[in-house]
C-alpha cells in the first residue's frame, strides 16, 4: 500500500484525494497540509490523515512514501526540491514551476540524485482518445504527419485570467501533448491575434498559436476561453495519405424537440475525469513496481515552460520566437509514457 502525503487541499487537491481514497487501488492518503489550515483539518478528519502545518513536514513524515503537490504554482519548486532531497517520489500538478529557471533547478537536482522521482500532471497523455490517436499515428496508418489542428475552448474563465494565461495555463496542455504525440521538441512559436470576442471583455481572446516541431510538422492551436457553449477540446492530425482526429464530444446523441444534439462537457473535470484516474493509477503502479515514475518528467515540465515563454514573447512581439532548450541530461533520454 503506497502512502501519500498531499500538499494543497484546494479543488484539485481534494479531487485527487477523492480518487485515491475511493476510486484507485494500492494507495492511501496518510498526511495533508494547506495554507488554509481549517480546510486541511476538515479534509484530514474526513479521511483519517495527519494534518501538518507545512509541506516540508508532510514530506518528512515517516508515514509518507510519496508526495502529491497541488498547492499554488509559485510554491511548487520548493516542495518538489524538498521531495527530491528526501528521496521521495513526487507527483506535481502543472506547472512544474512558474519559471524556466526554477524548472532547470529541479531538473539539475533530480539528475544529481541519479534517478527519476518527479512526475508532472499532464493528463492528456492518459486520455483514451489521445492515446488512440497516437497509436494510429505511430502505426503509420495515415502516413507521415504533416500538420495538426487543435482547439482548446472554455465556456469562460475567472476574472483574474490574463492574456498570457491563454498560453501558460491553457495551451500548455497542447504544448506538452504535441511533444509527446510526435516524439520531438518544439523549435519555434508564433501567436496571431484574431478579432476579439466581446464575451471576454478587456481580455484578448481568442488567440491562435502556431508551433513548429523539430520534425517540420506544423501545429496550430485555437485558444478560445469565453466561447460560452461549453468545454470543447479538438485535435486532428493531417498525414500524407489520411487524417485522424479525436472523436465526438459525447458518447451519446440526444434527439428531442425536433433537434439532435451532442452534449458538450461543462469543464475540464468532466472531459478528463477518466484520464485523471488512469494517470494516478499508472503512477501508483509504476512506484509499486520500480519505485520510480514513468510518466511526464521534470524535463517535460521544463520544456513546456521554455516553449510557453517563447510563445508569450511571440504574443508581445508579433514575430516567431525560437525555442532554446538546455542540454538534456541522460536521465531523461528514455521515452516516457
Amino acid at each position: 500500500m503506497l502512502r501519500i502525503g498531499v500538499i494543497g487541499t484546494g479543488m484539485i487537491g481534494q479531487d485527487h484525494i477523492r480518487r485515491m481514497t475511493h476510486v484507485l487501488a494500492g494507495v492511501r492518503v496518510t498526511a495533508v497540509t494547506d495554507v488554509n489550515a481549517s480546510v486541511a483539518e476538515a479534509v484530514g478528519a474526513r479521511i483519517g490523515a495527519t494534518v501538518h502545518a507545512t509541506g516540508e513536514e508532510v514530506i518528512a513524515d515517516s508515514s509518507v512514501d510519496a508526495v502529491v503537490v497541488c498547492s499554488w504554482g509559485p510554491t511548487h519548486e520548493q516542495y518538489v526540491l524538498a521531495a527530491i532531497a528526501a528521496g521521495k517520489p513526487v507527483f506535481c500538478e502543472k506547472p512544474l514551476a512558474t519559471t524556466a529557471e526554477a524548472c532547470v533547478r529541479i531538473v539539475e537536482a533530480e539528475a544529481a540524485h541519479g534517478r527519476r522521482l518527479v512526475q508532472v500532471g499532464y493528463m492528456r497523455r492518459y486520455d483514451s482518445a489521445y492515446r488512440e490517436l497516437k497509436k494510429i499515428l505511430d502505426a503509420g496508418d495515415i502516413g507521415a504527419p504533416l500538420m495538426m489542428h487543435c482547439a482548446h475552448r472554455n465556456a469562460s474563465v475567472p476574472s483574474h485570467y490574463e492574456k498570457e494565461m491563454a498560453i501558460t495555463d491553457t495551451a500548455v496542455h497542447e504544448i506538452d501533448m504535441v511533444r509527446w504525440m510526435f516524439g520531438t521538441e518544439i523549435k519555434a512559436a508564433r501567436v496571431l491575434v484574431p478579432r476579439k470576442n466581446r464575451n471576454g471583455g478587456e481580455l484578448q481572446d481568442p488567440l491562435f498559436l502556431i508551433l513548429e516541431m523539430a520534425n517540420e510538422v506544423l501545429v496550430d492551436v485555437e485558444i478560445s476561453v469565453n466561447i460560452r457553449y461549453g468545454y470543447d477540446i479538438r485535435g486532428e492530425i493531417v498525414g500524407e495519405h489520411g487524417t485522424a482526429s479525436l472523436g465526438s464530444l459525447s458518447p451519446v446523441r440526444v434527439r428531442t424537440s425536433l433537434r439532435a444534439a451532442d452534449p458538450v462537457p461543462a469543464d475540464w473535470r468532466e472531459r478528463f475525469l477518466a484520464a485523471y484516474d488512469v494517470e494516478f493509477q499508472e503512477w501508483i503502479d509504476s512506484l509499486a513496481r520500480t519505485g520510480a515514475p514513468v510518466g511526464p518528467s521534470a524535463w517535460d515540465g521544463y520544456a513546456a515552460a521554455v516553449v510557453s515563454d517563447a510563445a508569450v514573447a511571440a504574443l508581445h512581439s508579433g514575430s516567431a520566437e525560437n525555442v532554446e532548450l538546455a542540454e538534456q541530461p541522460k536521465l531523461y533520454s528514455e521515452v516516457t509514457a
